[in-house]
Formats: structure tokens, C-alpha cells, sequence
């Protein structure tokens, strides 16, 4: 192709990766569909939120430890299990692998919040199904074709990107860093934000290098695409200005290479510190699959695969909110961690764990609610291959709180991006947004389940707050099998009766959520 030629072809469409100093930087695909719906471009504020993606699907058993329920965690897991003494504890009943003890600092500061358990019903445990709805927000017997950032970003940036940057945003809707590109971004026409590809390739940009190409022909051509690519992304001053304008602080960094997830989160820091407008960010870091040595088959528990990703988790998010404050930032951001799926109650003989259901996430900055919201993963006196940790929060009423909250985006808005209201957890700070909103009890009053085993019939008591409420039962693979209610219920003591009819003898977990309320009892069914 003549070089003329292509300056004609790329010049309408900039649809090659831009390479800033060899480090690609490219429209987003349709892929993580956490990011973009997270943003409010209606409101004015300069929050950011950062979503911290865990690749591979993350075992929460292993990382948020149920202190008082040792002996069936042993049971379950003995193999991989973590000796009880060396858990950092949250709180009497609740503690962190030990390699966390950077997160275990932070929650200690007020930092940190848990969610337990968080998942859908009815899960998939592909790992690509299980990402799609992760990112695209959808149920899981539905396929949506966008992404719910694309999606609301596109109702509020009409006509992107024609007309983009302007004077009112001159800056990247969502920006990734790392090689793995999220979906959540895809609007219905035209993706809604730009990646980082690596590291490297920041660094590239900043200083208007490029990868050196072969001394060949093929080669002096290919580097005369990576320079009219490069010219051609609109965004590539903006970040250059960004970056220019703030250096990073921390000395908790670690040495460039070591910690590819801390590698990712300082670019992060230092384009928010310089002024860049951008409201989200996404981060991964992969290697979560762990079926297995997620532990080593000889030596301590407290090592391994499992034990070294934890620990650049918790090392990345520490010296990321050290920076941030020492270049007064903090009050701006707030951070959240996912993963596709957990992994299985029972570990396998390979000295690993297979695909699960619910598992915990972490929500991180200084307007988290600093608790542990929701309760202790309910282990059965006898664990099968197939048991799951049930579901207590669905991961969809985790995103809403957060856009409510962090962004102001409205109920309306929520509902229609999310296809359905779901209940407010009050994951940060009461009043963050305007002083008004106040932080619920989080567990369920008065919740049991008698008889229990059950039988013919039991009882599903509790005491409702007066609003909508949904009384599920799941079985021990996290497929609803009954819905003894979805509807508004009066404010007291409620008992409801559950009859397991036709439901195999075996463990189930009933599961009770009433706005930002939300518990699960394991119910035993005999023959």
C-alpha cells in the first residue's frame, strides 16, 4: 500500500491501536461492561472510580476466612486450608489470608469494606459466559450485546464520539490499563472509551517514542503506521498533560515488573493526580484460575499461587491509596475488586478448587463503609464436590449502590440501565453524596428457618422493614429451585412456609433480601 493510500484509510477511522512509546492504546471492544455504565456525565463531579478485575475466577474461601466455623472449613478443605493462627482477623469471626496484610492495614483504617458472597442466581461457571455477565450486567439465561457502561454512556454522550473531546470533555470517558480490554464499554454503535494496553506503552506516549521496528522495508513502513496510528488517537495530549502534571509519591511502589497489578494502578494515580477528567478506570490481573497447586503439595498452606496473587492484590491497592493521599487525591476515589466467579466449597485432590458461585469482593478508599457487609459463608457438616458458597448480595445491587451513591445517578436511570431495580447495600459512607442517606442493618432480623432438617414443611421467619422483599431458595449449585416471594411486604415479623416438594434430599440455602438487608441460612432437606 502507498503511503498516501493509507493516510486516506486511516485518517476516517484511527481504528489501529495507537502505540505510545510501544505501549498500545486502542478503542475499547465490547468487553467489560463494570466500566463505563458507572459514570453520570449529567452531574459534575471529578469522583473516579477504579475497578480492579481478578482474571481466572478468585477463591473467596481462601481469602475471606470464616474464623468461626474452623472445623467445617478443615473438613472441606484440609489439603489447602490456611492454619487457623496465621489468619489476619477483621473481626472476631471473620479474617484475611495472611498474605493481605496490606488490605488488613486498611480495613484497620477504615479503608476497606467487604461484601460477602456476591454472585447471581442461577450462575454459569464458563469463564467467558460467566465474564459476559459480569460485564454486560445481564441475567444469566439473557445475552446482552453491550455493555451497561456503554450502554449508559451512550445515553449520556450523544452522538459519541462525533464531537469528541470538546471544551466540556476533553478527556477519555473510561480508560483501561493492562492487556486484558473489558467489555463493559460497548455502546450500541461505537465503543464509548480507550485502553492502555500495557504498562510500557504509557510510558512510550508520554515521551512520543515508538517500538523500533526491523532495519528492513517491511519494517520502515510498519514504523510509519505506528507514528500516523499514534497521531491519529485524539486523547493522546490529554494524557500527556495528565501525566506530565504529577508524579507519583508512594515509596510502598514496587520495583517496575514485580507486581504487574501495582504497575497498573500507579499510571492510574498519577493520571488523577494530574487533573485527567476520567471517571472510570479498569485494572486486572489474571492467574486466578487456580484447579490446580493453589497451593504447594508440600510445604505451608500460607504459600503458593494462590497466596503470591493475593498478596500483589493487597500490595497494589496499599500503595495505591498511599499515593493517593500523599498527592491529595484520596477524597476522589474509590476502588472495587470482582472476579468472574468464586470457586467450590471442597478443594480437589490436585491441591486446588473448581468453578463456583458467590465469593467475596472488596471495596476500597477513604468513603468506603468500612464493614463486613452480609455474614459468614454457612458451611454444611458435610461438604460434596459440587456445594457452592450461596449468594447473599447480587453483584448487580453492588454497581447500583455504588452509581447512586459515588455518582448521584438516579433510581430511574438505575432501573432502566440495569433492566430491573434491585436493593441498596450502603457500601460507602452514609451521606457521601449529600448527608441524607443512611447506612441500614445489613443482616436480616430475626432471620431463621425451623424445622431444620426439614422435612414435609418449615417455617422461613423474619422481621421485615416494610418494602420489597425476595425469600429464594438455591441448591447446593446455586440454581433457584423455589421463590417463596417477590413482592412488597408490610413492616413486622413474617413467617412464610416452605415446602420442599419435590426437591431431592440433600443442602439448600434459603436466602432473604430486603433492601440494603440481606442473609442466607443452609436449610438440610431429608427424604
Amino acid at each position: 500500500m502507498k503511503r498516501r493510500d493509507f493516510i486516506q484509510t486511516t485518517a476516517a477511522g484511527a481504528v489501529l491501536p495507537m502505540l505510545l512509546n510501544g505501549f498500545p492504546i486502542a478503542a475499547y471492544g465490547d468487553d467489560n461492561a463494570v466500566l463505563a455504565a458507572l459514570t453520570n456525565a449529567a452531574t459534575q463531579t471529578d469522583r473516579v472510580l477504579v475497578l480492579v478485575q481478578l482474571n481466572g475466577g478468585n477463591d473467596g474461601l481462601n481469602m475471606v476466612i470464616p474464623l468461626d466455623q474452623y472445623p467445617a472449613l478443615m473438613a472441606a478443605r484440609g489439603n489447602i486450608a490456611l492454619p487457623q493462627n496465621q489468619v489476619l482477623p477483621l473481626t472476631q469471626a471473620t479474617g484475611l489470608h495472611p498474605a493481605m496484610a496490606g488490605l488488613k492495614g486498611l480495613y484497620d483504617n477504615a479503608q476497606v469494606g467487604v461484601v460477602q458472597s456476591v454472585g447471581y442466581p442461577n450462575p454459569n461457571f464458563s469463564h467467558f459466559r460467566a465474564t459476559d455477565i459480569w460485564t454486560s450486567a445481564s441475567a444469566s439465561n439473557v445475552t446482552w450485546t453491550t455493555g451497561w457502561a456503554g450502554r449508559y454512556l451512550d445515553g449520556e454522550y450523544p452522538g459519541f464520539p462525533t464531537g469528541y473531546p470538546n471544551a466540556q470533555v476533553p478527556d477519555p470517558l473510561a480508560v483501561t490499563v493492562g492487556s486484558v480490554v473489558s467489555n463493559c464499554v460497548q455502546g450500541p454503535t461505537v465503543n464509548m472509551g480507550m485502553a492502555i494496553a500495557s504498562t510500557s506503552s504509557f510510558y512510550q506516549l508520554l515521551t512520543g517514542t515508538v517500538d523500533q521496528a526491523p532495519n528492513t522495508p517491511a519494517g520502515h513502513e510498519l514504523t510509519f503506521i505506528r507514528q500516523v496510528v499514534q497521531q491519529t488517537q485524539v486523547y493522546t495530549t490529554a494524557i500527556q498533560r495528565a501525566a506530565a502534571a504529577a508524579r507519583n509519591l508512594s515509596p510502598l511502589w514496587p520495583t517496575a515488573g514485580q507486581n504487574t497489578l501495582a504497575d497498573q494502578l500507579k499510571i492510574v494515580a498519577q493520571l488523577i493526580a494530574g487533573g485527567l477528567q476520567t471517571r472510570i478506570y479498569c485494572v486486572n490481573l489474571g492467574g486466578f484460575d487456580t484447579h490446580a497447586t493453589q497451593v504447594p503439595t508440600t510445604g505451608p498452606t500460607t504459600t503458593g499461587t494462590h497466596a503470591t496473587l493475593l498478596g500483589k492484590v493487597s500490595q497494589a491497592v496499599e500503595a495505591f491509596q498511599d499515593d493517593l493521599r500523599r498527592l491529595s487525591v484520596q477524597h476522589r476515589v474509590v476502588g472495587m475488586t470482582f472476579s468472574e466467579f468464586g470457586r467450590r466449597i471442597k478443594s480437589n485432590s490436585g491441591f486446588g478448587t473448581d468453578h463456583g458461585a458467590a465469593a467475596p469482593l472488596f471495596v476500597f478508599g477513604t468513603s468506603v463503609n468500612p464493614l463486613i457487609h452480609g455474614q459468614n459463608v454457612q458451611l454444611p457438616a458435610s461438604v460434596g464436590v459440587n456445594d457452592n458458597v450461596p449468594m447473599q448480595f447480587d453483584f448487580r445491587a453492588i454497581y447500583a449502590s455504588i452509581l447512586k451513591d459515588w455518582f448521584a445517578v438516579p433510581a430511574a436511570t438505575l432501573t432502566a440501565l440495569f433492566g430491573q431495580a434491585f436493593p441498596y447495600v450502603p457500601v460507602l459512607r452514609p451521606g457521601v453524596v449529600n448527608g441524607t442517606t443512611t447506612a441500614a442493618d445489613v443482616e436480616v432480623a430475626g432471620f431463621s428457618v425451623y424445622p431444620n432438617p426439614v422435612r414435609d414443611r418449615a417455617t422461613v421467619a423474619f422481621e421485615c422493614q416494610g418494602g420489597h422483599v425476595q425469600v429464594v431458595v438455591y441448591d447446593h449449585v446455586g440454581r433457584e429451585v423455589q421463590r417463596l416471594v417477590d413482592r412488597v411486604l408490610p413492616r413486622g415479623q413474617q413467617a412464610l412456609v416452605f415446602r420442599p416438594t419435590g426437591l431431592a434430599a440433600g443442602t439448600y440455602h434459603c436466602h432473604v433480601q430486603e433492601d440494603g438487608r440481606s442473609s442466607a441460612r443452609l436449610v438440610v432437606v431429608e427424604p
